[in-house]
C-alpha cells in the first residue's frame, strides 16, 4: 500500500517535526541535568530538576511515542521502504524503541529529583541519581543522533524479507508484462 504523494509528504513532515523536537528536547534536558549536577547555585539546581520533570513528562514522552507508534510505522508501511525490508529501518526502530523504554524507566528518578528539589532537600545522597540522569540523557542524545544519521544516509542493505519481497514484485511485474 503506497501513499499518495501529498499524504506521504504530510506524514514525513510530521515525522521529521516530532523526531527533531524529540532530539531538541533531549538536548535541553541534558543541559538542565548538567546544570543540576554541576551548579553551586541551589536555586538553579532546584529549578533544573523541576524543569526536567516537566520536559520529560509533557514534551519528551509524547515526542518519543508519536514517531515510534504513529508516523514511523505509517511512513514505513506506506512507502516502498517498508517496515522490515532494510536493515537501517530496523536499527532505527530498535534505537527509538529502546530510547523510549529507557526514558519511561527514568521517569521515576526524574520525578524523585523534582520532588526533593521542590522540598529544597537536595543533598549529596542524591549525587548518584544526578549522575545517572546526565549519563542517560547523554546516551539518549547520542542514540537519537545515530537514528537521525541512519534516516538521512539510509545505508544499503536489505533484509532477507526485503529481498524476497523485491523479487516477488519484479516477478509479478514480469508476469503482467508477459500477459499483455
Amino acid at each position: 500500500m503506497i501513499m499518495r504523494p501529498n499524504v506521504r509528504k504530510f506524514v514525513r513532515t510530521a515525522h521529521v517535526i516530532f523526531t527533531v523536537g524529540w532530539l531538541g528536547a533531549v538536548a535541553a534536558f541534558l543541559a538542565l541535568a548538567i546544570a543540576g549536577l554541576t551548579s553551586p547555585d541551589a536555586q538553579l539546581v532546584r529549578a533544573s530538576y523541576l524543569g526536567m520533570d516537566l520536559i520529560a513528562r509533557f514534551v519528551i514522552v509524547p515526542l518519543s511515542l508519536i514517531p515510534l507508534l504513529l508516523t514511523g510505522p505509517i511512513l514505513s508501511l506506506g512507502t516502498p521502504w517498508g517496515l522490515f525490508r532494510h536493515y537501517w529501518i530496523i536499527v532505527k526502530l530498535v534505537i527509538n524503541f529502546l530510547s523510549t523504554v529507557i526514558l519511561l524507566i527514568h521517569l521515576r528518578p526524574i520525578r524523585y529529583m523534582a520532588q526533593i528539589a521542590a522540598a529544597g532537600m537536595i543533598t549529596s545522597t542524591a549525587r548518584p541519581v544526578q549522575i545517572q540522569l546526565v549519563a542517560a540523557a547523554a546516551a539518549g542524545l547520542v542514540a537519537l543522533l545515530v537514528a537521525t544519521g541512519l534516516a538521512v544516509y539510509k545505508p544499503r542493505g536489505m533484509t532477507v524479507y526485503g529481498w524476497r519481497k523485491q523479487y516477488a514484485e519484479h516477478t509479478e511485474e514480469r508476469d503482467i508484462d508477459s500477459a499483455i
